[in-house]
């Protein structure tokens, strides 16, 4: 079944478990929670509403609790919507929850402390993909091909531009040099193959959809995505360590016939420290009982595992997550419980 119709079958199961919260609270007090995720054209969307729809599914009953999900800009508008109480969970990079953790970057001065880790989901990739004519060596340097031509770098306020400023800053690419343009994924896709941009930034679990229609549009014999060395990699990492090397399997995109070897940063699932314990327990626990579910509805997920779950987090756990990674057996370092 292709991932089409694995979504509006999502979509269709998500109208059917609201009509039977309906039904089953009628007259009762509910608790209705929003998790924000990014632009369709990505990851963090499919996953935010796969994620709404089982913890509907299973907690609407028992608790009263309900989850929705809705688009944003990415990472940093998520962080913004959550500290001001506009959405109750968030889906956020790695990057940009060291950066708010730790007080850097855009947050100098005004370190997010009222946030708290829920888990690590899946990596996300980074894909700097371009047309072939540009891409001399087929390296993540070729981005300087493109001083003078039209990139897109991701939404204004998305994490997506960020981490592509962050990982170009660290290698030297000066991205003022570019025609930059501030596109969502999608956007990003379309405006490639109508020969609008000559580049896009579009960091996600593979496959990303973006990717996928890119390369099946425009051909895998005009377009590529970029690759990282060991040595860029460790300056890229130098200030912010969070990412790893990533090995894109040939066969993920359309035509794409060689491994490509890129590097991934952490996503994870944020909550502030004053939601109650009992909702993060129960939708912790909801998550990890029902991975299947969730592997049905982007393969990203497929790296999702208990083992996993705690990897890389850059801020403390929430007592609730932390009360059943505990029950599962997982051992806590002490950096990740929250004081």
């Amino acid at each position: 079944m292709s991932r089409t119709s694995v979504f509006k079958k999502l979509l269709i199961t998500s109208v059917i478990a609201f009509g039977l919260v309906t039904a089953a609270n009628a007259g009762k007090k509910e608790h209705k929670y929003i998790i924000a995720t990014a632009s369709t054209g990505g990851t963090y969307y499919p996953v935010g509403v796969g994620i709404a729809t089982i913890a509907s599914l299973k907690l609407a009953k028992k608790h009263k609790m309900t989850f929705s999900a809705m688009t944003s800009a990415g990472s940093s508008e998520n962080i913004d919507m959550i500290d001001k109480g506009e959405v109750n969970f968030a889906i956020i990079q790695g990057l940009f929850g060291s950066m708010a953790w730790q007080g850097k970057g855009k947050y100098k001065g005004h370190p997010k402390k009222n946030l708290r880790s829920i888990t690590m989901l899946w990596q996300n990739v980074e894909q700097f993909t371009i047309y072939k004519k540009f891409a001399k060596t087929g390296n993540i340097m070729d981005l300087k091909n493109l001083y003078g031509k039209r990139f897109s770098i991701g939404s204004r306020n998305s994490g997506s531009r960020v981490s592509a400023e962050t990982i170009m800053g660290a290698l030297g690419i000066d991205y003022n040099k570019m025609d930059i343009q501030y596109l969502g994924y999608s956007p990003s896709a379309t405006s490639l193959q109508d020969g609008k941009i000559e580049g896009m930034n579009t960091p996600a679990g593979v496959p990303t959809s973006a990717v996928t229609n890119a390369f099946a549009t425009i051909g895998a014999n005009k377009i590529t995505v970029l690759e990282f060395n060991a040595d860029e990699l460790k300056k890229i990492d130098a200030k912010y360590p969070v990412w790893s090397p990533f090995v894109i399997k040939a066969g993920t995109y359309p035509g794409q016939k060689k491994d490509i070897h890129t590097i991934a940063q952490p996503n994870l699932l944020v909550v502030t420290k004053d939601t109650p314990e009992e909702t993060v327990y129960l939708l912790t626990k909801t998550i990890y009982e029902n991975l299947p579910f969730l592997h049905s509805v982007h393969k990203a997920t497929l790296a999702m595992s208990l083992q996993k779950a705690i990897d890389g987090l850059p801020m403390p756990l929430h007592p609730g997550a932390a009360k059943y990674y505990r029950e599962m057996g997982l051992k806590i370092p002490a950096r990740l419980i929250a004081k």
